[in-house]
């Protein structure tokens, strides 16, 4: 028997393939996805704001009278109010003609205060109620009373000073 030398014959090799990419860390994706949606968080109240101030709901100028129209006499309950988010002030009418303005922000802790009955403007945070006749508290535990606006009446319109 003849052996013969085997050959071998180096088969070029393929092409090493790239190092595979190291996947991102848990702590890098949640990092990422908290920074999104803080910023979609700040995007969207920022647009907010900038929403309301150009509302086509916005009482108009009166340029001539040096105040914004915020109502009409007649719109004003007798013994309630009215409040005006864009403008952060609750007009209220204690008595018969009489009309005062405070500001819509309870002193409590800043909440907005949501409603105007019965001689009372009520807080839905922490139940304080204040006096439609002074803003003083009528019920905690808001220590300070609303603070007074300015308001003038003329003629049947009631506009912001």
């Amino acid at each position: 028997m003849t052996s013969e030398p085997l050959q071998t014959s180096a088969a070029p090799s393929a092409p090493a393939a790239p190092p595979a990419a190291a996947a991102p860390s848990r702590r890098t994706v949640v990092a990422a996805v908290g920074a999104v949606g803080i910023a979609a968080a700040l995007t969207a109240c920022g647009s907010e704001d900038d929403s309301s101030s150009s509302s086509s709901t916005t009482p108009s100028k009166d340029s001539a009278a040096g105040g914004t129209v915020l109502a009409k006499t007649s719109d004003i309950p007798k013994g309630g109010g009215k409040i005006f988010k864009d403008h952060g002030v609750v007009v209220t009418q204690p008595t018969a003609g009489t009309f005062k303005a405070f500001s819509s922000t309870c002193t409590h802790q800043g909440c907005a205060v949501s409603g105007v009955a019965d001689g009372v403007i009520t807080c839905p945070c922490h139940h304080s109620a204040f006096s439609v006749t002074d803003g003083s508290v009528k019920k905690g535990p808001a220590t300070k009373p609303l603070p007074a606006e300015q308001i003038t009446v003329s003629g049947d319109s009631i506009k912001l000073a």
